[in-house]
């Protein structure tokens, strides 16, 4: 089949068995143009939690599935991919979060909300990349351990110097292979281009950039603004879909190895294979597991909308 032929037979499956795709916007392109909504992995999660299928099928990652299933406790959920795991969000389990809260007794936990349906469960709040800032602002304590991503860490503690926050040692090894070397070789190279970072990135390259946000913001920003000419720091994936989002403009990738493996490993037959209920892994999760993992959700949602 050619990549047109099976888009047409995954749009008319999806239909037939009332499945509802989300692509996060790491994924490739051909995988976007089938899906229902794309976008970071937290707002795609929100959507399909107000769609009227019955099924959602997540082209991303496991913990973006879990998440999926967490605000969808009735839907069905499938990860197209098994396979398709985040280093970071295994970097931490509970024993370990355990061991962390015994040793900073008092002190709030926020997560990323690139973590486990299992470890979001003795959590305070969840925050994304977006709304990391704002979310721990307004936390009503000032003594805080963020995990598991020191780098995005570092960045909110900058940003809001007047709470105490504690950093343990992970993060994303994509975006952590971004170098200020990578930084200076792309500015000697497009000295116009507009560097757009994502603050996973090591602590220095972000130092170095001209606009500082998540996956979405990058591309909102690149896409509305009058410059021709941007540097990406995250995952290359992007550099494409904006390619082919703004043929008129020109886009660099800030570092030739950043690409996220996990998010590569699923492919359009992967999909094609789920749309037919033939493919991909429904994911299970305890109703203690929701009910627990649901509440530093809330507020997450609870202080983003106050």
């Amino acid at each position: 089949m050619t990549t047109r032929e099976m888009q047409n037979e995954i749009l008319r499956l999806k239909k037939g068995n009332d499945i509802c795709i989300l692509a996060h916007v790491y994924q490739s392109q051909d995988i976007l143009e089938v899906a229902d909504y794309t976008g970071d992995s937290f707002a795609i999660s929100e959507a399909a939690a107000k769609a009227p299928e019955k099924n959602i099928l997540m082209c991303g990652v496991r913990f973006m599935a879990e998440t999926a299933k967490i605000l969808s406790p009735e839907k069905k959920v499938i990860l197209c991919n098994s396979s398709a795991g985040c280093p970071m969000a295994e970097q931490i389990d509970l024993d370990n979060l355990n061991r962390i809260k015994e040793n900073n007794k008092g002190y709030a936990i926020a997560a990323y909300i690139n973590t486990t349906a299992e470890l979001k469960t003795g959590c305070d709040v969840c925050v994304t990349s977006s709304s990391a800032v704002k979310i721990i602002k307004r936390m009503p304590q000032k003594d805080i351990v963020f995990i598991p991503d020191c780098n995005l860490g570092d960045y909110v503690k900058r940003q809001v110097p007047e709470k105490n926050i504690k950093l343990v040692n992970g993060g994303c090894p994509t975006h952590s292979r971004i170098t200020v070397k990578d930084v200076r070789e792309k500015r000697e190279a497009h000295p116009n281009a507009v560097l757009l970072v994502h603050p996973e990135c090591r602590p220095e390259v972000v130092k170095e950039a001209d606009f500082v946000g998540s996956t979405t913001q990058i591309m909102d920003l690149a896409k509305e603004s009058t410059a021709t000419e941007f540097i990406i720091g995250t995952d290359n994936s992007i550099v494409q879909h904006l390619q082919f989002s703004c043929p008129n403009k020109e886009f660099y990738p800030l570092s030739m190895d950043c690409y996220c493996h996990n998010m590569l490993v699923t492919t359009l037959p992967n999909v094609l294979s789920a749309v037919k209920l033939q493919g991909g892994e429904e994911i299970i999760l305890s109703d203690e597991t929701i009910k627990k993992a649901r509440l530093p959700i809330d507020e997450m949602l609870r202080l983003g909308s106050e």
